[in-house]
């Protein structure tokens, strides 16, 4: 084993509902990968708004690379990636400024049609790629134009969370591409922003830094970090957004399959990998975004609600359960409800529980009582609005899917699995679980020359992660 081979290296990975440090190493043929470290990530109540506790999360960052040193395992080099969307403002010394906002917060709501009076939602979608949701960056930038004119006059510069906790480490402030790609403010092209629809919306040119693409080295730590986790270490940037982390494990299609792709947490996002950005007005009128991969990739996605909802029932109804047990009682319950799981009712309710049952109860459908009830009805909710989403993604490109894979937390969830297959009528692949910090570490470990290309690092990938194939049973009654 070469000497690069035997160094350590470690992934923060940042949820939106939890995170962890998972250290690394190549073995041969393999990466091995040990968790150090997880945390609960839940938002919290600001001055009337939903922020995220910035504060608390980098302590929490600290932590996890204290629990490295304390193990003797010192990474040679980090790499940091986190949900998408979300920033913070930055002044002349680098203190953060004001709240940084959540992308559920409801502050946002119809902020879209202040930003169609200055340009067209075709022609937003034409320049960005990116679909109009008022959760998006854009959308939250505009709403801090209309409430927060101050922060914006007072900062010097806004960095999406991941690159925060990388300036954090090393005093270097940057954005990174794919992060940065689902602001709705980068010119997909062009893999820049379009600073002139910044200006032209409010939004000062100066906030926006240099984008720097996946792999770039960003420096070592700084003294007062070494001082507090006691050792130093490279920050590598990986692809910062966990869905472009996760999906850059995936090797090319064997020939004659193509494929699609769920990366399956808080969010589930469905899509294919291109080559190149695909804006039509197809893409546009489906809601397909394009976001920025690893290598320049592109990343043909729609966003689903995902596993949020089953997050949530299990929070309200069984705290104690396992997630794998909530999934067991729900593959037993006997319900065939469904509720439109994109729908904007359960984004962020006071009560998902009277959501999912007020929706049974509007629609005349058996209404779910039991923990295992409420999950079977988000489980073959989420299958088949991926099913739909499958054949919405032929019409836009094109090209018959012959098979999914899902990568992400959700890969676990073997009921969800299944019944996507059953729906879909394709084979669908699950795993890894851990794609997104798998895919931090080998942008780490090519950086580093131990792998020659991504390629390799796919191939090193396939060997190393258990992958469970489910077939397409009868298709259920919908």
């Amino acid at each position: 084993m070469k000497e690069a081979e035997k160094k350590y290296y470690l992934a923060a990975d940042f949820g939106a509902s939890g995170g962890r440090h998972i250290l690394a190493v190549r073995d041969g043929d393999r990466i091995r990968m040990q968790e150090v470290y997880r945390f609960s990530n839940s938002p919290v109540i600001r001055d009337h708004m939903m922020c995220w506790d910035i504060e608390s999360l980098t302590m929490q960052l600290m932590e996890g690379m204290k629990r490295c040193r304390d193990a003797g395992k010192i990474p040679a080099c980090m790499g940091i990636d986190t949900w998408g969307l979300d920033y913070v403002f930055l002044d002349r010394e680098g203190r953060i400024l004001g709240n940084a906002a959540n992308h559920r917060d409801r502050r946002t709501s119809g902020i879209y049609r202040s930003i169609w009076e200055n340009i067209s939602e075709q022609e937003l979608y034409k320049r960005t790629g990116i679909q109009m949701a008022e959760f998006n960056t854009l959308c939250q930038l505009a709403a801090d134009v209309r409430d927060r004119p101050e922060l914006l006059r007072q900062a010097r510069c806004m960095l999406m969370i991941p690159d925060y906790f990388g300036c954090y480490l090393t005093g270097r402030r940057v954005q990174e591409y794919t992060n940065a790609s689902t602001s709705q403010l980068l010119d997909p092209k062009k893999k820049d922003w379009d600073r002139e629809l910044a200006v032209k919306l409010g939004i000062p040119d100066r906030l926006l830094l240099p984008v720097k693409m996946p792999g770039e080295r960003l420096g070592r730590l700084r003294d007062e970090v070494k001082e507090k986790v006691g050792f130093d270490c490279d920050v590598i940037l990986p692809a910062t957004h966990d869905t472009a982390s996760a999906l850059m494990v995936l090797p090319e299609c064997g020939k004659g399959k193509t494929r699609a792709v769920i990366s399956s947490g808080t969010w589930s996002l469905m899509g294919m990998i291109t080559e190149k950005p695909v804006i039509s007005e197809a893409g546009r009128s489906l809601k397909f975004t394009n976001e920025g991969g690893f290598g320049g990739k592109n990343l043909l996605l729609k966003n689903s609600m995902g596993l949020w909802m089953i997050q949530n029932i299990r929070k309200e109804t069984a705290p104690g359960m396992t997630f794998e047990t909530l999934c067991a009682e729900a593959e037993r319950a006997e319900i065939a409800s469904f509720v439109d799981c994109n729908s904007d009712e359960f984004l962020a309710p006071e009560s998902m529980v009277k959501a999912v049952t007020g929706f049974c109860e509007r629609t005349g459908q058996q209404i779910p009582e039991t923990p295992g009830e409420l999950a079977a009805v988000v489980y073959r909710s989420l299958a088949k609005s991926y099913a739909a989403i499958r054949e919405e993604l032929e019409t836009v490109t094109g090209k018959a899917c012959t098979e999914i894979h899902i990568v992400g937390g959700g890969s676990n969830a073997g009921y969800l699995n299944q019944l996507t297959a059953d729906y879909a009528g394709v084979p669908v692949l699950a795993g890894p679980a851990e794609a997104t910090a798998a895919g931090n570490i080998m942008a780490q470990m090519t950086a580093y020359g131990v792998f020659k290309d991504l390629e390799e690092a796919q191939a090193c990938a396939a060997s190393s992660f258990e992958i469970k194939k489910y077939l397409p049973r009868e298709r259920p009654e919908v």
